[in-house]
């Protein structure tokens, strides 16, 4: 079943909204800098959200019981809700279902309240430590903020997260679980913790010395990936509902594949094998072609590995010479957020017709054999594919068509 995406909603390190995210990409105006926060660490570079204020953009008592991963996800809700032309106030909440993404919670308040414990003692631990920190509290607060009281899921496929949560909606959707679904994903990793443990698996660029270049997708100088923050949140609702109250559809979900790898905890498939069999599932669960795709948003993480994995794959499978950009070039690696925010992305490449470049592609890699968006396209898109990889060899991929 074809599902509409009548709402949108972004904060990324490209900007807060919408408007300000893609500009960033199909400006191809990269967001990493030095993060004063990470002086500490052997890597210190990262992607922050600008300007992120949550007081002003939820209330200052709200704000203050909320992890940061949960603020980004309701101010991306909001402004989601808002462009789908829905009022809570209105709807039938039994019929309004949450499903969102994120790879680790709230590891920020985890830390903060971890130096609690060892500095002021046990009896000095914030009661709010769980009810900020835990997973699930990303559905379960949105629900509450939205009187969403329909089916309410986190789920946790690493830097897939996002993307797996807007497949899961649209299951729920075509099963007739809900009538809405408020789905996507939301994350908050770049603490000091966190971004140690990935500097010593040697999985981020160290590019210190020009910090605006260091995600470089495909390119052949790349060292890493530069992890970033962010949410995306996607309005869904089936198309003949959309069109019955008149709303403005951005595109249609209209394949959704999963798989697993089975070959490494942290390395993906060197042949692309299980992204391979996800793409195929998704042109399959859409009833097209591998010939059809005309644009791919990549996964493209500007690490050695995935780059080459998922290109080969995509040279060998999809026949028909697609277009293929990372926008991972400006916003970073957004993790648990990343699937999310880039079918959002897709979504609004086949609404405008427009492929955003991959930031910071000089050289691609000789090695790799597909057609890489250099300058942002504009292009006529009937069928596109976003592509997300987790940790743990999670694999997921949209198909994404036109209203």
């Amino acid at each position: 079943m074809d599902i509409a995406v009548t709402g949108l909603g972004l904060v990324t390190p490209g900007g807060i909204g919408v408007g300000p995210s893609w500009a960033a990409v199909c400006d191809g105006r990269p967001a990493a800098a030095l993060d004063p926060l990470l002086t500490d660490n052997p890597v210190r570079i990262s992607c922050r959200v600008p300007g992120f204020d949550p007081e002003r953009l939820l209330s200052a008592r709200r704000a203050h019981r909320l992890d940061r991963f949960v603020q980004f996800a309701l101010v991306a809700a909001h402004e989601a809700v808002a462009d789908a032309g829905l009022d809570p106030q209105t709807w039938d909440g039994a019929r309004v279902g949450v499903v969102l993404g994120c790879a680790d919670g709230g590891p920020g308040t985890v830390e903060e309240q971890h130096h609690v414990l060892r500095e002021q003692g046990a009896d000095r631990v914030s009661p709010l430590l769980l009810p900020m920190q835990l997973p699930n509290m990303l559905a379960g607060q949105t629900a509450i903020e939205f009187g969403a009281t329909g089916p309410n899921l986190v789920v946790a496929t690493a830097c897939a997260s996002g993307a797996t949560a807007i497949g899961t909606a649209r299951d729920l959707l075509a099963l007739g679980r809900c009538d809405i679904v408020l789905a996507g994903g939301s994350e908050a990793m770049v603490t000091p913790l966190v971004m140690a443990g990935f500097a010593q698996m040697g999985a981020l660029s160290k590019r210190h010395d020009d910090p605006a270049s260091a995600s470089r997708p495909f390119d052949a100088d790349r060292d890493g990936f530069v992890a970033g923050e962010g949410a995306g949140i996607l309005v869904m609702e089936r198309v003949a509902d959309a069109r019955a109250r008149g709303a403005h559809v951005h595109g249609r979900i209209i394949g959704y594949g999963a798989t697993a790898d089975a070959h490494h905890m942290t390395s993906p498939h060197p042949d692309g094998a299980g992204i391979e069999a996800a793409v195929r599932a998704a042109l399959a669960d859409a009833g097209a072609d591998p010939d059809d795709v005309q644009h791919v948003n990549a996964h493209g993480t500007s690490t050695p590995l995935n780059d080459l994995a998922e290109a080969r794959m995509i040279g060998r499978t999809l026949r028909g010479d697609p277009l293929v950009t990372s926008t991972k070039g400006v916003t970073g690696h957004l993790l648990g957020a990343a699937g999310a925010v880039e079918a959002a992305f897709t979504v609004l490449s086949v609404e405008h017709e427009l492929v955003p470049p991959t930031a910071n592609l000089v050289m691609p890699d000789s090695r790799i054999d597909i057609k890489l968006a250099q300058t942002a396209t504009y292009m006529p898109i009937d069928l596109a594919l976003s592509n997300s990889l987790g940790f743990g060899g999670q694999n997921t991929a949209l198909a994404i068509a036109p209203a």
